[in-house]
């Protein structure tokens, strides 16, 4: 029987992606502008196609080409656009300007004539102003015959098997006359960051991790149940994604960081839960969730990057392996080889146990079951691993869409909201004197 299908919109390096194929599906298309997260997101799904370009520039038809699918039902189109705009007088904040990539969301929706949608997004969409732009969006919905689940709900990420506390809106539709989805029951046992982290050797051990992201011939401890299917292990390490082919002794996505003395005595004397005053890092706390890892800005607007929490047990900053740990991801997906632009991939990216699970409640509402399948999937090329924005771009066939600087002013240009984060939801930038003060921490 053939696996339902899906598209992934602002895929980024494929959170949501990952956690639909896990659920059943079989992702047959991701759009993304920015070609670093493009590049990953070929890498981890080879057989998915890529279309590295801006919604806005993207129809149905062209999803449909690409993907090889021709006149096949799309059973979910997925993903989770910027919103810039809300109130402005007389009109509706739905057709201002700033949230043109939405109404792209919507268009795609309906040129693919998918049978159900799930639109994520930051959970300021459900407070104060903001919540007559989510109205005028369920209206856009019902006007193109789309039922959607008014009992909106912010759904936390820890509340479905991650050790992390992130909440996002989850809006839910399908077309009229199918049943639609019902909200994924709370898991109520929290896993905690030393389930996440405890099994991993530290970084610190490993003179190769100076110069590169990975080292092979690793020692793992013993994985909690949290994560032994993150290290493929058990009878549910895939869930109904493909397997992957991947060295399971290898330690990837972690570089090391230079901290100086100074820097490791303030980490080492802060208490697990608090922040450190002067970093204002988080100290993960061993028994409890992480905070929520954010993405900072692109480099068209700084390349500032949000801090990455403090090791509960290292005088550190987590690695970009460990930030994937406590965001669900499992030790075969990776992501880009710097510091930067992985921490920005991870938080940049919808945890996959969360997608999976609304994932799931889609594949319930379609009345289909999930199938295992047996093959082992070859990654990509691990040189999409060490590309950056021009050379992502060039490998594409595209014009670098992010960071292009005026020549006469130095400003960087960006292709209208896409490559911003959502508003509510932005990190605050850090100065160069703090990217000092707090050891490079960030890059």
């Amino acid at each position: 029987m053939a696996r339902p299908i899906g598209v992934d919109l602002f895929s980024g390096a494929g959170g949501m992606s990952l956690g639909f194929e896990q659920a059943g599906f079989d992702v047959v298309a991701a759009v993304e502008l920015d070609p670093v997260h493009a590049a990953v997101h070929k890498y981890n799904f080879p057989q998915c196609a890529i279309i590295p370009k801006s919604v806005t520039d993207v129809s149905g038809k062209d999803i449909r080409k690409a993907a090889g699918i021709r006149n096949r039902k799309v059973d979910v189109v997925f993903g989770g656009a910027p919103c810039q705009g809300f109130s402005l007088i007389g009109q509706r904040a739905l057709d201002d300007p700033r949230n043109s990539l939405v109404k792209d969301f919507v268009r795609i929706v309906r040129e693919l004539d998918a049978t159900y949608f799930v639109f994520e997004n930051v959970k300021g969409l459900t407070v104060g102003k903001h919540r007559k732009f989510l109205f005028e969006l369920i209206e856009e919905f019902e006007a193109l015959g789309y039922d959607v689940q008014k009992d909106w709900r912010v759904l936390n990420a820890a509340d479905y098997s991650v050790p992390q506390d992130r909440q996002r809106l989850i809006l839910m539709g399908t077309k009229q006359g199918n049943k639609l989805p019902d909200y994924p029951k709370v898991i109520s046992k929290r896993p905690t960051c030393e389930d996440a982290l405890g099994d991993l050797p530290d970084a610190e051990a490993f003179e190769q991790l100076r110069l590169s992201d990975a080292v092979a011939g690793v020692a793992f401890g013993k994985p909690s149940k949290y994560a032994e299917p993150l290290r493929g292990q058990g009878n549910d390490a895939w869930g109904y994604g493909h397997p992957r082919s991947w060295k399971p002794g290898t330690l990837t996505s972690s570089a090391r960081t230079e901290h100086t003395d100074i820097s490791r005595r303030r980490f080492r004397e802060t208490e697990q839960g608090r922040v450190e005053p002067i970093s204002r890092f988080f100290k993960l706390p061993a028994d409890g969730v992480s905070n929520t890892l954010r993405a900072g800005t692109d480099s068209a607007r700084g390349a500032f990057t949000s801090p990455r929490p403090i090791h509960y047990a290292f005088d550190r900053c987590v690695t970009v392996r460990e930030m994937a740990r406590l965001h669900g991801f499992p030790d075969w997906f990776r992501f880009n080889a710097t510091k930067w632009h992985g921490a920005r991939q991870i938080g940049n990216a919808v945890p996959p146990p969360l997608a999976r699970a609304v994932a799931t409640s889609i594949i319930k509402a379609l009345g289909k079951r999930g199938t295992r399948p047996t093959e082992a999937l070859e990654l990509g090329d691990a040189a999409l691993l060490t590309m950056g924005n021009t050379e992502a771009a060039a490998h594409f066939g595209i014009d670098n869409p992010i960071g292009r600087r005026d020549k006469k002013s130095g400003a960087k240009k960006r292709k209208q909201s896409e490559i911003e984060a959502a508003s509510m939801e932005e990190a605050v930038p850090l100065s160069s004197g703090q990217l000092n003060a707090v050891d490079g921490c960030v890059v």
